[in-house]
């Protein structure tokens, strides 16, 4: 192999692996951003913790916050002077006190919901068709409590005014309209301007990971519902399932997402920093991995926040805050659609075409789901081809060997072309090394004389590295296929070793950290690719480059630097990287066999004729 091959060679590796060692574990929890500052263009503020809501009774308990001074954060008070009163009001529907708080169930095909009457949050959402350690997925992730008993989390709470107002805890009457829906309503009053009733109701369907989220104000008089020009924020949090142990932008993350004008926007957002959008947005997410959460807004501007601040027993928190602009009216009604559930296409598309039972269309979901970037149609390609092998025998790991086998087939006349000119450049080595002895002393000559030579030999010493450098952005979208592809999530292929493709295997799990290091398990799919790559080089290597320095970076260095970095990551991953290796070791020894037999021999030169003497007259 020519020495610039190889370089190209050792230049592509070092280029992947360094995309994957910044890629993975470089970049901060966001590693697609696209803003660091709000739409506003202003720095955003801190985010004043809001506590959970606890059940309160019907005893004249205030569920808003009075006003006051700049808390400790840099945001400054509801600008209230007398707190919110709650009071049962005339005409309500019970006279009864409401101090008992009542837990509704709603199931569908897909979901089980459970709804408590305190201040109409929901408790729990989990998915029936997705597993978590053996249990559906809950998708309102609880926090870790004392005695390592979890401790219940509340989403969609509701608070009077801004974002540093407490959630109303009160409890509210309840009347279910339908077997799929539930109504929560309480009276309140409001100093100097008269009682209106709040009401949260939910509306669910079959078939749908989507429901219907209703927060209407209804009043005999106009309500001034504005503390700091805000009438309510609404709250979804503390975060989104399934379990984690950390987010270590591998095997699960948060990325935070808006569509704005048809446009698929990364908000940065940090423990400490908030994301602040105050400009009209289609649809608001916060993506896990494999699962989301996606708000579709009614045409009100509500300001949107997205805020990762810490909470108590939870590793990391992701919320979202909308915050409803001030009312002056008898009565609103502001309608939200909430998607939490799996972030595929298959799922995620059907906004996209109106095939839901909201009958939304052109929400551009599938933006949520795709991956970004320019190899993005290249990685759906491929996707497509999984999925084909897959519907012909249903094991997803076959289908990786079968789309692995596809691309080899597909690349082998890039690779035969490239092993053609590698012997080519052997043919013509001892020319190049005779001018390279020649013209030592003499750099321009030397480059004069190769050209010349290259140009007499009809040969471009660029056209053995050029099929190697096409074929790394193809490496790039499979790889991230099979780091992130939804399907492969509890995907089994070998039963007791490989049981999900979607995570690193095992074979012994050592019960602590090993230090330095950090793995906890003894994987063995690692050593087999680090066999397989030096297996390749050994069997592939000929005599010419058994003393290159570059070569045995090749065959010993790298694959050694891979192993440490693809130690963790998902076990589908290196099931394909392992299969590349072998198919392409089978491939080079039946192309080195082939180009043996019709290797062109080495032009001989004939002598120089030498003119015989005369001999001399004596």
């Amino acid at each position: 192999m020519e020495k610039r091959t190889v370089i190209a060679i050792v230049l592509s590796s070092l280029i992947f692996l360094g995309w994957i060692f910044i890629q993975y574990y470089m970049l901060p929890p966001e590693r697609t951003q696209e803003t660091e500052q709000n739409s506003s263009g202003q720095a955003a503020p801190q985010i004043a913790p809001a506590p959970v809501p606890v059940p309160a009774g019907d005893s004249g308990e205030t569920g808003i916050a009075a006003a006051g001074p700049v808390n400790e954060t840099g945001i400054a008070g509801s600008g209230l002077t007398e707190p919110v009163e709650e009071t049962a009001g005339a005409g309500a529907e019970t006279a009864e006190p409401m101090d008992q708080e009542e837990r509704i169930a709603i199931e569908t095909d897909l979901i089980q919901v459970v709804l408590s009457s305190a201040g109409g949050d929901m408790v729990s959402y989990r998915l029936k068709k997705h597993n978590d350690k053996g249990e559906p997925v809950e998708m309102i992730l609880p926090a870790a409590g004392e005695n390592g008993a979890l401790r219940e989390s509340r989403a969609f709470t509701l608070a009077f005014g801004s974002l540093e107002a407490q959630p109303v805890q009160s409890v509210f009457r309840v009347s279910k309209p339908s077997p799929l829906s539930v109504e929560f309503s309480r009276d309140f009053s409001l100093a100097g301007s008269g009682t209106f009733t709040l009401t949260k109701r939910y509306e669910f369907l079959p078939g749908e990971y989507m429901f219907r989220l209703d927060v209407s104000v209804d009043s005999n008089s106009p309500v001034s519902l504005s503390f700091n020009n805000a009438a309510y924020t609404l709250a979804f949090g503390p975060q989104i399932g399934p379990s984690f142990q950390k987010l270590d932008q591998r095997y699960e993350y948060r990325h935070y997402y808006t569509l704005i004008n048809g446009k698929r926007r990364s908000e940065r957002v940090g423990e400490g920093n908030p994301a602040i959008i105050d400009s009209r947005f289609t649809w608001a997410g916060i993506a896990g991995k494999y699962f989301t959460a996606i708000v579709v807004p009614d045409n009100t501007l509500y300001e949107l926040v997205f805020s990762a601040r810490p909470e108590p027993g939870l590793s990391a928190a992701s919320r979202m805050y909308l915050v409803r602009p001030g009312l002056d009216k008898a009565r609103a009604n502001d309608v939200f659609h909430f998607y939490l559930g799996p972030k595929n296409q298959d799922n995620m598309g059907r906004y996209d075409t109106g095939d839901n039972g909201f009958k939304l269309r052109d929400q551009e979901f599938s933006k949520a789901a795709s991956t970004s970037g320019i190899l993005s149609p290249l990685e759906s390609l491929f996707k497509l081809l999984l999925q084909f092998f897959y519907r012909l025998i249903p094991n997803y790991g076959v289908a990786i060997i079968f789309l692995t086998l596809l691309v080899k087939i597909l690349l082998f006349p890039l690779t035969k072309k490239s092993s053609e000119m590698s012997i080519k450049m052997q043919i013509l080595a001892p020319k190049i090394k005779e001018l390279q002895e020649k013209y030592r002393d003499n750099p321009a000559k030397l480059n004069a004389e190769m050209g010349a030579l290259y140009k007499k030999e009809g040969h471009n010493p660029l056209s053995g590295c050029l099929p190697m450098l096409i074929q790394m952005p193809i490496l790039f979208a499979m790889y991230n296929l099979f780091n992130t592809h939804f399907d492969l999530r509890g995907a089994m292929f070998l039963p007791g070793w490989i049981p999900d493709l979607s995570l690193p295997e095992s074979v012994w799990d050592f019960g602590f950290p090993l230090p330095l290091l950090g793995w906890e398990s003894l994987r063995l799919l690692p050593f087999i690719y680090v066999g397989s790559q030096m297996l390749y080089g050994l069997v592939t290597q000929t005599p010419d480059q058994q003393g290159n320095p570059s070569m045995k970076i090749m065959m010993y260095l790298m694959p050694v630097a891979f192993f440490f970095i693809l130690y963790n990551v998902p076990s589908g991953l290196l099931v394909f990287w392992i299969v590349s290796n072998l198919l392409t070791l089978v491939q080079q020894l039946a192309l080195n066999k082939y180009l043996a037999k019709h290797r062109p021999a080495p032009a001989v030169e004939a002598p120089p004729v030498i003119a015989p003497r005369r001999k001399k007259k004596r």
